[in-house]
């Protein structure tokens, strides 16, 4: 598994595994992939984001989507950093681009939260105030089994979800101009 570029770290395959309750919109609206996307994908993706046929998507390892093709995917930023210690971001079929977490430890307690990278990005800005009610109907429900998974493989990330998604975007204020500069 080591060897294999596709393999998703053990941590986010076994969070990943478990079933997402999307309870008619009202849940978490994630689809996770049981491996990354592989390269040539993730270049044609990123080329029709941006519709810049010059874009190289090999700075990101895209590992989900939501239901309408927002995909979630890590963000090689940290040169010489392992994968787990790279931010989670996600870009929405909208448009939408934000950077949810700062490393897999925070996206793992995201998830236990009841988050997924949608949520984050659409319900956890700077005045969601502590991510169980964004005053538009989103209560993120915690999960047990996930809960389970990020004590085990992150207890020092523990963390409530809007600290975790405002930590990340202190830390990457640019990311949204920075994918706007790829742009056509």
């Amino acid at each position: 598994m080591e060897n294999d570029p596709r393999a998703l770290p053990p941590p986010l395959a076994e969070s990943h595994r478990l079933e997402f309750d999307f309870d008619d919109g009202a849940g978490v609206d994630f689809e996770p992939y049981p491996q990354f996307m592989d390269a040539g994908e993730t270049t044609d993706w990123w080329r029709a984001w941006t519709g810049n046929p010059d874009a190289d998507g090999a700075g990101f390892r895209v590992f989900g989507q939501d239901g309408t093709g927002g995909l979630a995917a890590f963000w090689l930023v940290r040169a010489g950093e392992p994968l787990d210690r790279q931010p989670v971001v996600f870009l929405g079929s909208e448009g939408e681009k934000a950077v949810v977490a700062q490393d897999l430890g925070g996206y793992l307690w995201l998830l236990a939260a009841g988050v997924g990278p949608l949520e984050a990005t659409m319900y956890l800005g700077a005045d969601a105030g502590d991510g169980t009610d964004d005053g538009d109907g989103y209560a993120a429900r915690p999960d047990a089994r996930r809960v389970e998974i990020a004590e085990r493989w992150a207890p020092a990330s523990r963390r409530p979800a809007a600290e975790i998604v405002a930590a990340a975007r202190a830390e990457f204020p640019g990311f949204g101009e920075l994918v706007d500069s790829m742009c056509r």
